[in-house]
């Protein structure tokens, strides 16, 4: 049961971190498009 709840958490804590990765690397992206369309304007 220690060793089911650990991994677990250990899931929790990859998932957290590859959210916030997907998150900035789209935050990026959005900004990229951003840019390009103010530099059309």
């Amino acid at each position: 049961m220690h060793t089911i709840q650990h991994s677990y958490r250990g899931l929790g804590l990859l998932m957290r971190l590859n959210w916030d990765r997907a998150l900035s690397t789209g935050l990026i992206f959005l900004a990229l498009i951003a840019g390009a369309w103010m530099a059309n304007f």
